[in-house]
């Protein structure tokens, strides 16, 4: 593997301005992600807090007993409890066979940058990844995009979840996600390693119940070697360690909100646009219906001076909900807001691996954080990555393409230039006096038909629409005729638009990692870890 740091904007403006760290911005943050002094300053800060380092390396342990392990995920536990540790974190949803490659490629961060600072600052630095099972956007994790007769098509997992459940607790139908996975699988064509991903992940189905074990299965057995440890936000065994902290935020609720609306003014002051939907009752968190099945995001009711839920059909006073945290945690989830704050209270956080809309919604809660005590950790952006293989960029280069614009803006504009190039313009032309011969005759004798048979004009005028589309039809017949005799090179302009920019979304958005694994073998991964990665914002193009 090859790679090439390329300069490219990020996916949003703020994201763009962060990763330059202008001083407009780094109001809004309390330490630099390039600042080797600020990681020292975040660890004195972190000395000075107390975490429950036993009891989560014993929950984290407990839980990731059931997945793929290794002596290395063994040290990273030890390493957890020691008092001079800390980790690199980040986390997204359970996306089914691991969802968009963006969310490998901020594993990958986290753990070359837990690396990274491990030697500089010679202490234990232990990855961590954060699975939102506690999220419950079903149509956001239940499909894969697969390349078919030259476009990206959707594959949804042929299940539904009518329920607004949390993907925690979505059952996996084991027959249904096999047959399911060998039509994807299929779609890629047979590889000398197809058979050995078929059995690797027939193994993992069998050994899964809900999309969550199906996630971390798939992850654990991809960077078992590396250290990696999972957490699941929605884990009823996990929300005992949060029992304090939803206390801390029940009690809060008000400062937290006021301080985050504060902070989203100075922000829109500065020219930028809010991220996070607040209300100014927002009580953000979630109570947990086990009959409904559903979580139910609360607001505070002034007039009754109680949490409510929608439609009011759930009401709590402050010391029932405060009830529910000490007794029944695993009632009770966080928001956008208030999850941030409970991982900085579990983890004793080095750095926190964010993707661009992420950074943009992490500048809101300065202040929230500010109120119980603490400072935000570095928002290290998390690596873009575009996997470029050797048949695209052999595509790009008889096309004669640029690599960055490809990446920025796709090849379609590029394609529709070559379509016009090859065009008979005498046809076209022909067509064209054809067209409007046609259409002055009719004027012709739309005129005669005015006089003499007045009631048949409507006729008259479909007859003409038909005429019209009729010569239309058969232009674009000839003109794809003509086409045809350039297919191949059409193909390659649609081949590598849809390796590197499939409509017009980052490769990383759409594609997902069984392709790869499926050409290239199980030890693509393992040699994706291994490239030498600089966190410096720029993009990251590897050749294979």
């Amino acid at each position: 593997m090859e790679i090439l740091n390329l300069s490219l904007p990020a996916t949003n403006r703020f994201a763009t301005d962060y990763i330059a760290q202008t001083e407009e911005l780094m109001q809004f943050f309390h330490y630099r992600y390039n600042s080797n002094s600020d990681y020292k300053a975040r660890l004195a800060e972190l000395k000075d807090r107390t975490f429950m380092r036993n009891e989560l390396s014993e929950y984290i342990g407990e839980f990731m007993d059931r997945f793929p392990s290794s002596p290395a995920v063994h040290d990273s536990l030890k390493k957890l409890k020691q008092e001079n540790s800390s980790v690199i974190i980040g986390g997204q949803q359970a996306g089914i066979l691991t969802g968009p490659l963006y969310t490998l490629h901020k594993i990958i961060s986290i753990i070359n940058l837990a690396k990274q600072k491990e030697s500089e600052l010679g202490i234990p630095v232990v990855p961590v990844f954060w699975i939102a099972g506690e999220d419950h956007d079903y149509q956001e994790v239940n499909h894969v995009f697969i390349e078919n007769k030259n476009k990206m098509e959707k594959m949804v997992y042929p299940e539904k979840v009518l329920e607004k459940n949390m993907v925690s607790n979505i059952c996996l139908d084991r027959e249904k996600c096999r047959i399911w996975v060998g039509e994807i699988i299929e779609t890629f064509g047979e590889t000398e390693h197809t058979k050995n991903l078929l059995q690797i992940l027939d193994d993992i189905i069998n050994y899964s119940k809900t999309f969550v074990d199906f996630f971390a299965w798939i992850v654990m057995h991809l960077f078992k070697e590396t250290g990696l440890l999972l957490v699941d936000s929605g884990d009823r065994k996990l929300r005992r360690l949060e029992s304090k902290m939803f206390a801390e935020q029940i009690e809060s609720f008000e400062q937290i909100t006021k301080r985050v609306k504060s902070q989203q003014r100075s922000l829109e002051d500065a020219g930028f646009p809010n991220t996070i939907e607040i209300s100014s009752n927002a009580a953000n968190l979630f109570y947990y219906d086990e009959k409904q099945k559903e979580r139910i995001l609360l607001e505070f009711n002034q007039d009754k001076k109680v949490f409510t839920g929608k439609e009011s059909l759930h009401e709590f006073t402050m010391n029932e909900l405060l009830d529910i945290a000490e007794k029944h945690p695993e009632r009770l989830s966080n928001n956008v807001v208030t999850r941030p704050i409970t991982q900085e209270c579990l983890f004793p956080v080095l750095a926190f691996i964010a993707g661009p809309g992420e950074i943009a919604y992490w500048a809101e809660l300065k202040m929230a954080f500010e109120w119980f005590g603490m400072k935000m950790p570095p928002i290290m952006p998390r690596l873009n990555i575009t996997i470029l293989e050797r048949s695209a960029e052999s595509d790009l280069k008889e096309l004669g393409l640029d690599l960055r614009d490809v990446l920025s803006s796709g090849t379609e504009a590029k394609k529709e230039e070559y379509l016009e190039k090859i065009k008979n313009e005498s046809i076209e032309t022909q067509f064209r006096r054809t067209k409007e011969q046609l259409t002055q005759n009719y004027g012709l004798i739309e005129e005669l038909t005015s006089k003499e048979v007045h009631a048949l004009l409507p006729m008259l005028k479909k007859n003409e629409e038909l005429l019209l589309k009729q010569v239309d039809f058969m232009e674009n017949k000839i003109q794809k005729t003509i086409q045809q005799k350039h297919e191949v090179i059409i193909n390659k302009y649609e081949k590598a638009e849809n390796s590197l920019r499939p409509g017009g979304s980052p490769q990383e958005r759409v594609w997902n990692i069984l392709y790869y694994l499926n050409k290239y073998g199980m030890s693509f991964i393992e040699e994706l870890v291994k490239v030498p990665f600089e966190f410096d914002g720029t993009h990251k193009v590897i050749k294979i």
